[in-house]
């Protein structure tokens, strides 16, 4: 059995920290099938991305021609840039949400 222990100030959602219930609660499967479901879809538009950032990349080191304002360029860069910030974030919350998964001790 696993206990998920996160709370909402560690993860700044401050429209949850107030009115939010201690209590413990067991997951349901439909609950559960829900939210795997979710994460699969999540998981998918990662990939997805991965295969963009795969080709851009290809085209990039490739000997095709390519041409570009110094504007597209700088938007792009900019661009990159946010989604980087925005992956190693999403990065830091996935590994405490991790670890705000604990496997606690099965009951007798």
């Amino acid at each position: 059995m696993y206990e998920i222990i996160a709370t909402p100030e560690e993860y700044q959602i401050d429209h949850l920290i107030n009115g939010t219930d201690n209590a413990n609660i067991d997951l349901t499967r439909e609950e559960r099938d829900k939210w795997a479901k979710q994460i699969v879809q999540f998981s998918q538009r990662l990939a997805d991305f991965a295969q963009k950032a795969d080709l851009f990349s290809s085209l990039l080191a490739s000997e095709e021609k390519i041409s570009a304002t110094p504007a597209s360029l700088k938007t792009l860069k900019i661009q990159l840039f946010m989604i980087n910030d925005a992956l190693n974030s999403a990065l830091d919350i996935a590994d405490m949400m991790e670890n705000d998964m604990i496997k606690t001790p099965q009951e007798a």
